[in-house]
């Protein structure tokens, strides 16, 4: 066992964990933060996306020996701090983003990623960057749909901040 410590949505964590262990396996386990989903082990369905250091990484397949030291969010550090929706959260609700919504929190952390980088996507790039999320639900169209608006809200915001 060898000890692990980083920062989780803000707080400083720690915990003992083994070399194998995932770092999905010690958000879900080792702190009880269940939104990040395993859904295929193999790092093809997009499910368990969280941001470590600022950029997506697929939780199953980074161990969590890797995180030590690392800036990690997952689903639950999306939310507003009074605990409502954030801006791409409320946005999938608005546009029916979600169905059976296994695959939400890795959608819209992906979302998050893409909008930092791209804050006004085209429907072509949101579609290109969603490419390692699997969704069974709901034909995409609709995520597209949230992650376009969730865009547009999060400019707007921008410019009225300035």
């Amino acid at each position: 066992m060898a000890s692990v410590s980083m920062t989780v949505n803000g707080k400083t964590v720690s915990g003992e964990v083994e070399g194998r262990t995932l770092l999905v396996e010690f958000l879900r386990q080792g702190l009880g933060l269940t939104g990040t989903h395993v859904g295929c082990d193999t790092s093809q369905c997009g499910a368990c996306v969280v941001h470590m250091n600022g950029e997506s990484v697929k939780a199953c397949t980074v161990f969590a020996m890797a995180a030590e030291g690392a800036e990690v969010r997952t689903i639950e550090g999306m939310a507003n701090a009074d605990g409502s929706l954030g801006v791409i959260q409320q946005a999938f609700q608005d546009h029916h983003g979600l169905q059976c919504g296994f695959c939400t929190p890795g959608m819209v952390m992906s979302a998050a990623d893409l909008l930092q980088k791209n804050p006004d996507p085209s429907e072509t790039e949101v579609r290109e960057w969603l490419e390692g999320n699997i969704c069974r639900c709901t034909g995409y169209h609709n995520i597209v749909k949230a992650i376009l608006a969730a865009g547009e809200t999060l400019r707007g915001a921008k410019i009225a901040a300035e």
